[in-house]
């Protein structure tokens, strides 16, 4: 069996409707993802058979995220003192650069070339892989689903299940042509043929990374879900452990974690608990077998305190990353995570994003839903998804030079030619004299129509008025009533 080789994920094509349009016409791609999320819904559901009991942790859930967040800045500086007094290093990032600077600067400091990496999606925002090996260190993923896209040079298209776009005789032919192992469709096969290579590299890893679940300043702990193993091997089998989290996963207490742990479990696979819980409260002790002897946390920004600001996007924040609103998105469920060409993909990257990297660079993102309200429904913190999207799309519209700035990238698709319609809609539709007068013009010059009109005719007939208004038709009905009488 061979080491594989690794390469930088390779960069994707800027244009979300060409990817999306790509997408929906690879059938396969389509069949992989309709059967994971039918499986994926049904396991919710019989996880969550008592509606009353859901409800109630929902409301539980979103009252914990809530309270955090409204104490963001002095629930972060007691994280910061209690990790500190437990003898972890806390460092703050407030862009992705930043981040991978310190990080680099840990593993310069001891000399590292090998890094073993648990599964975190801040470490995807931050692209940790591709700048580390432009230093020469071997950045190496030692979730099963990560490994996987890593070795086919991909992005994640799921945040909790990162290939699950692949089927298993893509996986097959995957670790065949790159591990050099005899091909085979048995899944268990495959999980120890990735188990076997990845073994070996917990112990070689000069460095472990991880991603932090859920982060408690009462008592300054790190906390991580997994069910792999990989998670407890990469944070305590290393000599050093760097975790690296957004700010908005700090919660007060511990007893806050058990809803949100079992909200988590059972909203992103099913189950009512994981089979690995990490609870990370500072380095090995004198009288400890096992662990690391340095660790490190990397708490990132990258946009988070832009939401943070305003009431509403705030929101935003309450994520915790089990991935229920992608597994029921009728968009997602057919273009897969790809499309998205960002980190987080589904209804909560749309939501996400445009705080990371801007509305001007996912401009599309925003209108990328049929807001039919199924993501609103089963998130557990009761992030209201439909009403957030309505809100950027308002943001994306915005003049660019309007006073009120919220967000980076506001007004990306402004146009002077749209608002002058639509100002001319809302004078028309105000004036009685105007509507009227509109309504004459409308009906017997119907025959100028044009056939296209804009984009709006690729998937729809052009708008036609009727012969007669319903003002003419209700007169008309009117006037015959009087004249029976």
């Amino acid at each position: 069996m061979s080491t594989p080789t690794l390469i930088p994920t390779v960069e994707v094509q800027e244009d979300f409707r060409a990817r999306a349009h790509e997408a929906l016409g690879d059938s396969q791609l389509r069949n992989n993802f309709r059967s994971a999320m039918d499986s994926l819904m049904t396991k919710r559901a019989a996880s969550f058979s008592d509606a009353h009991e859901r409800e109630h942790l929902r409301a539980l859930g979103n009252a914990i995220r809530a309270r955090a967040l409204s104490k963001l800045p002095e629930l972060l500086e007691r994280l910061e003192q209690n990790l500190t007094r437990n003898g972890v290093t806390v460092h703050w990032a407030e862009t992705v650069d930043e981040a991978n600077d310190l990080v680099f600067s840990i593993i310069r400091a001891h000399e590292a070339r090998q890094v073993i990496k648990g599964k975190s999606m801040v470490s995807e925002e931050m692209e940790m892989n591709h700048v580390l090996a432009a230093q020469g260190i071997e950045c190496l993923e030692s979730d099963m689903g990560e490994f996987i896209v890593q070795l086919d040079h991909e992005k994640p298209s799921h945040i909790i299940m990162p290939a699950i776009h692949k089927n298993a005789a893509q996986v097959a032919s995957l670790f065949h042509d790159k591990l050099g192992v005899e091909y085979t469709k048995d899944v268990d096969q495959l999980i120890q043929i990735g188990r076997k290579v990845l073994r070996q590299k917990f112990f070689e890893a000069d460095i472990g990374v991880s991603g932090v679940n859920f982060a408690v300043a009462e008592t300054g702990t790190l906390l991580l879900v997994e069910n792999e193993g990989n998670g407890r091997m990469s944070t305590t089998v290393p000599p050093v452990h760097i975790a690296v989290t957004g700010i908005e996963k700090v919660v007060e207490n511990l007893r806050d974690v058990v809803p949100l742990v079992s909200l988590l479990t059972r909203s992103a696979l099913g189950q009512p608990i994981t089979t690995y819980v990490n609870m990370i409260s500072g380095p090995r002790k004198a009288d400890e077998l096992d662990g690391p002897q340095e660790v490190h946390l990397v708490l990132l920004d990258n946009g988070r305190s832009q939401a943070f600001a305003d009431s509403e996007l705030r929101q935003t924040l309450n994520c915790i990353r089990c991935g229920a609103c992608m597994n029921h998105c009728p968009v997602y469920t057919r273009i897969g995570g790809h499309a998205y060409g960002e980190v987080y993909p589904g209804p909560i990257g749309k939501i996400i994003t445009p705080h990371m990297v801007g509305l001007a660079k996912v401009p599309d993102h925003p209108s990328a839903s049929s807001l039919c309200g199924a993501c609103g429904e089963v998130c557990p913190v009761k992030i209201p998804i439909p009403a957030l999207l309505r809100r950027l799309r308002e943001e994306n519209v915005k003049a660019p030079d309007s006073p009120h700035q919220v967000m980076r990238g506001q007004g990306s698709k402004y146009s002077r030619k749209e608002r002058f319609i639509w100002n001319a809609w809302a004078r028309l539709n105000s004036s009685p004299t105007l509507y009227r007068a509109f309504g004459f013009a409308a009906t017997r010059l119907r025959a100028l129509i044009p056939s296209k009109v804009g984009p709006w005719t690729q998937n729809h007939s052009a708008p036609k008025p009727a012969a007669r208004s319903l003002h003419d038709l209700a007169r008309e009905h009117l006037s015959k009533q009087s004249g029976d009488q």
